[in-house]
This record gives structure tokens, C-alpha cells and sequence, in this order.
């Protein structure tokens, strides 16, 4: 008796006609009301972000600090080459390959002026006595700047740091126009409109770029505040929410690159991080296309052991191939 062969296409299952676009709908909407649930009963912790109200009211020495970095010009934005500014040598490169260098200054942005003094100059019809301190400060050279941040950078460990304001300890003129400037600088922080007048254009209307303000606090007080949540960057904290939440656990692999040599040693880390990821992902994408690596799960066979089922019919005369 001839042994019975098959198709194995259409004959081992039962078929039905049905509607895949109205499937499709109906899928989506139960995802949808699952989404909104799920998110409802376990969405994360709003952990608002870090402001200077908060910084002054928590840590005002930080607060301080940070603007004597940025009247020295030894805070990270100032040296930080494009897009803020030309600093020689601080752009990202690897050979000749520098997209921070080709994009070049695109938001020009100088602490000093942008982070401390123009906010202030912003409230001089309300606080009027800060007018003379500032112009002492802008019209005094370099040289002398220098000297009284310095001055008052060394003192501030030993000064008496409040929310309301500073006491300086020794001679007050070593310290210029700095400490009517500073207190200023932390009363305008204590009303929680330090950011809008960093960010402000001159008219009523809230400003919507809000560069200059999130630059703010992005070294001492964000490394404190992210420490806090375990969210830094030797702590994998790009792939962290806050709280004990799941984040963006797909970004492991930029991270994990972050914490090996020699990326974690090198100066053009980023630049580095990215290029590898990108080199990586286009070899994934080719490699239906690249003779020899294509041809890797055929020599590997496990599709063998996948489609076991398939391959013993085949043999077994079952179906017709």
C-alpha cells in the first residue's frame, strides 16, 4: 500500500476566514486600556527635577559654589568646547572624525554673564542696590575678578552658609562686590525664579528653550542630587528610574561600554560609546548581506533543532518538499 504524503502548508490545521484589520484595532485597544491601567497602579514616583530653590534651600553652599565657578570660569561649560563655546582642544575626536568640532558654536553660552550676572541685572528694579556691586565687578579686570572669587573660594568652607544669605569671615573688601552679588544671587534662587530669569527674553511670555537654566546646576549639585537616587553614571543610572522602577533597561549596552576600558578611560568617551554602537547595529542590519557572516546560523544549525518536528517529517517521507 503507497505510504499517504501530504502538503504541509494548508491540510494540518483548521482555516477560517477572518478580519486582520479589524484584529488589529481590537488589539491595540485592549493594549491601549491595559497601558493606561498598568501605568495607573504602577506608574513611577513625578521626582520633580532638581531646582535652585531646592539646591538653596538644601545645600546653599553648593548653590554658592556653583556660581564661583562660573564667575571663575572653572565650571565644565565654560571649557566644554561646541556648542557652547570655541575652547581650544575640548572638543570630542577620534582622528579625524569630530561632529562637535564640524557642528561648531551653535548655543553660545558664556556662565558668567548667563548664569549669574544677567539674571541679576534682571531684578535691578526690584533690588536696586545690586547695580553698583555689578558694575564693580564687570569693570574691574580680570586679573582682579579672579582674585576676589578666589578669595571668596577659599573662604567659603569657613564662612556661615544659610538660605538667606552668607557672613564671610576676615576682611570684607578681599572679597569685592562678591558678597552683596552672591546674597543677591541666593535670594533670587530662594523665590524659585532663578531659572526664569536665566532663561528669560525680556518680555512676560515663560521662555521655552530652557538650555541655559538646565546647564545651571549639571555639576555639583546634579552629581549630589543623582548620587542620592543611585542614578550616576558608574552607578549604570541611564538605564535607572527613580525608586525602585525599572528604566531604560534598553540602553544597557551603551552603559556597559561606559564601565570597560577604554571608554571609561578615554577623554572622547561619548564619541567613542556612540561610534561602536553604530558600527555594531549597521553590522546587525547587513548581515543578511555579508557573504561568510550570513551564512552563520546555517553552519550553527540550531534552526535544525527548532524546525526538529519538520525535518523528521521530511525524512519521514511525510511531506512533500
Amino acid at each position: 500500500m503507497a505510504k499517504s504524503v501530504r502538503e504541509y502548508s494548508n491540510d494540518r490545521y483548521p482555516q477560517m476566514s477572518y478580519d486582520l484589520i479589524r484584529e488589529l484595532f481590537v488589539a491595540l485597544g485592549i493594549i491601549l486600556i491595559l497601558i493606561i491601567i498598568l501605568a495607573g497602579v504602577f506608574s513611577t514616583p513625578d521626582v520633580p527635577a532638581l531646582s535652585a530653590k531646592q539646591v538653596d534651600q538644601q545645600a546653599p553652599t553648593l548653590l554658592v559654589q556653583t556660581a564661583l565657578d562660573d564667575l571663575s570660569a572653572q565650571d565644565p561649560i565654560s571649557t566644554y568646547g561646541p556648542p557652547y563655546n570655541n575652547t581650544p582642544g575640548a572638543a570630542q575626536s577620534i582622528g579625524f572624525i569630530s561632529p562637535q568640532s564640524w557642528a561648531g558654536v551653535q548655543l553660545p553660552l558664556t556662565p558668567a554673564q548667563d548664569e549669574v550676572l544677567n539674571p541679576l541685572k534682571r531684578i535691578l528694579p526690584i533690588y536696586p542696590t545690586l547695580s553698583g556691586p555689578i558694575q564693580q565687578f564687570e569693570s574691574a579686570t580680570n586679573k582682579q575678578q579672579n582674585a576676589w572669587v578666589t578669595a571668596a573660594d577659599n573662604a567659603l568652607s569657613k564662612a556661615s552658609v544659610t538660605s538667606s544669605g552668607i557672613t564671610w569671615p576676615g576682611d570684607p573688601s578681599q572679597y569685592g562686590p562678591l558678597p552683596e552679588i552672591l546674597n543677591g544671587y541666593l535670594s533670587l534662587a530662594r523665590t524659585g525664579l532663578l531659572e526664569s530669569a536665566i532663561d528669560g527674553a525680556g518680555s512676560p511670555m515663560p521662555s521655552l528653550d530652557r538650555t541655559k537654566s538646565l546647564l545651571l546646576l549639571e555639576d555639583q549639585p546634579d552629581a549630589v542630587y543623582a548620587n542620592q537616587l543611585d542614578m550616576t553614571g558608574n552607578q549604570w543610572g541611564v538605564i535607572k528610574e527613580t525608586g525602585n522602577y525599572p528604566g531604560a533597561v534598553w540602553l544597557w549596552y551603551y552603559t556597559l561600554l561606559y564601565q570597560v576600558p577604554p571608554y571609561n578611560t578615554s577623554s572622547s568617551a561619548d564619541l567613542l560609546v556612540v561610534l561602536t554602537v553604530g558600527i555594531v547595529t549597521l553590522i546587525l542590519m547587513l548581515i543578511p548581506f555579508i557573504p561568510g557572516l550570513r551564512s552563520i546560523p546555517k553552519w550553527l544549525g540550531i534552526y535544525r533543532l527548532i524546525w526538529r518536528n519538520y525535518y523528521k517529517e521530511v525524512r519521514e517521507g511525510k511531506i512533500n518538499v
